[in-house]
């Protein structure tokens, strides 16, 4: 029973990659479509800072924001 279950994981994961790569031609097209505005490229630097430097800063932040106003450590009052 194993054997088939194995066989047919095998059957719908390839079946699986073969549609994806199918479906994928269109995004290697090199003309634009109707309605296709591209904005101006980003440099290194500026791409960097948006998608790796931006994005662990934030981290920090809300690290930091968590860490410092975490109030669990403390010790709670007891109601009279």
């Amino acid at each position: 029973m194993d054997k088939k279950n194995a066989l047919r994981a095998g059957a719908v994961t390839a079946g699986s990659a073969l549609m994806m790569l199918l479906m994928t031609s269109p995004a290697l097209a090199l003309t634009r479509d109707d309605g296709d505005d591209p904005g101006s490229s980003l440099s290194v630097a500026a791409t960097l800072g948006w998608f790796v430097f931006l994005p662990i800063a934030l981290f920090l932040v809300i690290t930091g924001l968590v860490m410092v106003l975490d109030k669990s450590d403390r010790p709670q009052k007891k109601q009279a």
